[in-house]
């Protein structure tokens, strides 16, 4: 048994309990014990000293020394009639330290007496007065030595002692059979059910059923079957949809190919001389284009991960000129939407070009889009700045916010989308990649004056691991 288990410090504890409450019991199983010795003695005492009055002759002085030894006494003193007479008597090797009434002496006082005589280890000569049985007389009095009386009380306690600790020894093994049995037994069940468990959590004959007897440790099972269903519930519903992404990947893969040939051709349409075809065929490009993105987008987003950030110092300005740029003419000839650019021309940042481009291109492009959707003109503004810690940049709309719903799952996939027919991609891969790059990307604020995101870059890329550093310094 090892005091590192359950079991092995119970019964420690159990020992250490059950031994300190025998301590407890000592003191006063002490007390009583002297007490009983010095009664004892008084009767042998009395017993003695009646022997002596019913004989008319005087005693021998040898048979009266045999007396007191047999009574362990000195002297013994009895008082009839109002009359004290020294029945007994022999000679005393030391004087009388101290007198012990029994007739009046309380609990309190017994333990304290008990105390002092077990404690004191001198010899000494002690006088104890008490009733004399039968009514024998009005007292009895009797000397006697204190050593013997110590002594009988230092085996006594040993006795008692040992015996405590042969009831703790018990006491502590049948304890611990019975946690053995209640409590370790179904522990280990479920700690072996665990095991198992997470060996195939997708098995569902691996889940617990509860039959503890005891209440906590049912409580115990049922959180634990509770939350195994819940497990294998979700693991076998990821992996459906890790089936049913590959199959969109697949799909995307096909049909974005097949579009891009319509594309090709829906092109040619604008050059038509027919009226009708050519007002048509815009909206067949955008709608097509559409599609086209569409698949893209969806194709990123179900990589593995994003591939580690390639890390180079490059002019931020200069990048968010090119983002512009490209939003500018797919704008089109939609509501005027004006960019704006609040970015010291100075200012150097240490990132991935191409993936900080995926993540400006997609936020400006949700703005536009935002702006286009209420038909009138608005404002998106793209700023930079830099601190001691980060770089960050701010881009902001004059649009119409963004609906409580799509704010709740902002950055889900295929949820977060504040536009119809929208797949809620841009944002969940734009806040990938920044998080790629040990930074965040936040939503400040979203009302009717507009939107605004924040990206902060931390300047320190020591958080990322080292084969995201290969890429530049």
């Amino acid at each position: 048994m090892q005091l590192n288990t359950i079991s092995g410090r119970f019964a420690a504890l159990t020992i250490i309990f059950v031994m300190l409450a025998e301590v407890l019991i000592l003191v006063p199983a002490l007390a009583s014990f002297r007490l009983d010795y010095l009664e004892s003695r008084l009767e042998r005492g009395q017993i003695a000293s009646l022997a002596v009055l019913a004989s008319d002759k005087s005693l021998a002085d040898e048979l009266e020394a045999e007396l007191l030894q047999s009574a362990g006494l000195l002297n013994v003193v009895l008082r009839r009639d109002d009359i004290r007479q020294l029945v007994l008597s022999s000679r005393i090797p030391s004087p009388v330290v101290q007198t012990y009434d029994l007739r009046e002496d309380g609990l309190v006082q017994t333990i304290d007496d008990a105390l002092g005589t077990l404690l004191n280890r001198r010899n000494e000569v002690i006088r104890v007065i008490g009733a004399p049985v039968n009514q024998a007389g009005q007292l009895i009095e009797i000397t006697m030595e204190t050593a013997p009386l110590r002594t009988s009380m230092i085996e006594f306690g040993i006795r008692l002692l040992l015996l405590s600790a042969a009831f703790s020894i018990l006491t502590a093994i049948l304890l611990n059979v019975a946690v053995q049995r209640l409590v370790l037994v179904p522990i280990r069940r479920v700690i072996s059910h665990m095991v198992s468990y997470a060996e195939a959590p997708e098995d569902a004959r691996h889940i617990i059923t509860p039959d503890a007897r005891l209440i906590e440790l049912r409580d115990a099972e049922t959180a634990l079957q509770t939350l195994q269903k819940t497990v294998t519930s979700s693991l076998k519903q990821k992996e459906r949809m890790a089936q049913l992404g590959q199959a969109v990947a697949k799909i995307s893969h096909d049909l974005r190919n097949i579009l891009t040939t319509a594309q090709i051709f829906a092109d040619r349409l604008e050059d038509s001389g027919d009226p009708k075809v050519k007002r048509a065929a815009p909206k067949l490009v955008n709608s097509i284009s559409r599609a086209v993105n569409l698949c893209e987008t969806t194709l990123a987003f179900g990589k593995a991960e994003e591939p580690a950030p390639t890390l180079s110092r490059f002019n931020l300005a200069q990048l968010a000129t090119e983002v512009v740029e490209a939003e500018t003419l797919a704008s089109g000839d939609g509501p005027r939407v004006e960019f704006l650019c609040d970015i010291p021309p100075s200012l150097t940042i240490r990132a991935d070009r191409d993936q900080l481009y995926r993540v400006l291109a997609n936020l400006a492009r949700n703005a536009r889009q935002a702006i286009e959707g209420t038909g009138q003109p608005g404002t998106v503004e793209i700023g930079a700045g830099e601190t001691d810690s980060d770089w960050w940049i701010r881009v902001g709309d004059t649009g119409p916010g963004l609906p409580e719903k799509a704010r709740e799952y902002l950055f889900k996939p295929f949820a977060g989308s504040a536009r119809k027919g929208g797949t809620g991609l841009g944002l969940t891969i734009a806040a990938d990649l920044v998080r790629g790059h040990g930074g965040r990307l936040d939503l400040v604020r979203s009302d009717a004056e507009g939107s605004e995101f924040m990206i902060h870059i931390p300047r320190d890329m020591a958080i990322l691991p080292a084969r995201q550093m290969a890429g530049g310094r």
